[in-house]
């Protein structure tokens, strides 16, 4: 077997070929290694790049792995690069994406159920951003549609896993101390998509 050396460097031109973020599993398969071997590579890799703060990041994605530009040099790549045209996503996008990332698997009638209004254009549309995905069937009757998020979903926000997400009370009592300052439209976030 390679040495680990070889092993991370490898896995390095891997990440910078393939462009989306890489499964560790499949570049286990490449070295016929075991996955935890080489999300150990990956996470030493991550931390190697930590350490020498380095410009590009590795992001771990649900297990994937990939890179990323460090934060604190967003103005500098903004300045550089030409605007890419953001697309607010609406208050009812919001809120059915919450509902979809806390309560996944979860049916658009308990969507519906949740929000009190009917959500099918903005299913379409979360769907259409790959945001949200269909995760299977209910068993219940005529077998409805199962939502669940993406890992679109994650890299867009900057989630690792679901388990990033906020504590629903972190969330209500935010919510809750913007509405008293009238400041809740600055907390709708915003995606970045090409034209």
């Amino acid at each position: 077997m390679a040495s680990r050396k070889t092993i991370k460097s490898a896995f390095e031109s891997l990440m910078f070929v393939w462009g989306e973020p890489l499964d560790a599993k499949l570049a286990a398969e490449l070295f016929n290694m075991k996955p935890g071997d080489a999300y150990s590579c990956f996470k030493e890799l991550q931390e190697e790049y930590e350490q020498e703060g380095r410009g590009i990041v590795i992001r771990e994605i649900d297990g994937c792995f990939q890179f990323a530009t460090r934060a604190e040099n967003a103005e500098y790549i903004e300045r550089l690069c030409t605007p890419v045209k953001q697309k607010r996503l609406t208050q009812s996008a919001l809120e059915v994406l919450a509902i979809i990332a806390y309560k996944q698997p979860v049916t658009r009638g308990e969507i519906e159920a949740i929000r009190g209004i009917k959500c099918d254009r903005v299913l379409e549309g979360l769907a259409k951003k790959e945001l949200i995905g269909e995760v299977g069937r209910s068993n219940a009757i005529g077998r409805p549609i199962l939502y669940g998020t993406t890992p679109m979903f994650l890299r867009h926000f900057g989630f690792t896993d679901l388990g990033d997400l906020p504590e629903i009370e972190d969330i209500e009592s935010s919510l809750g101390d913007e509405e008293a300052a009238g400041e809740q439209d600055s907390r709708q976030m915003t995606l970045s998509f090409g034209e």
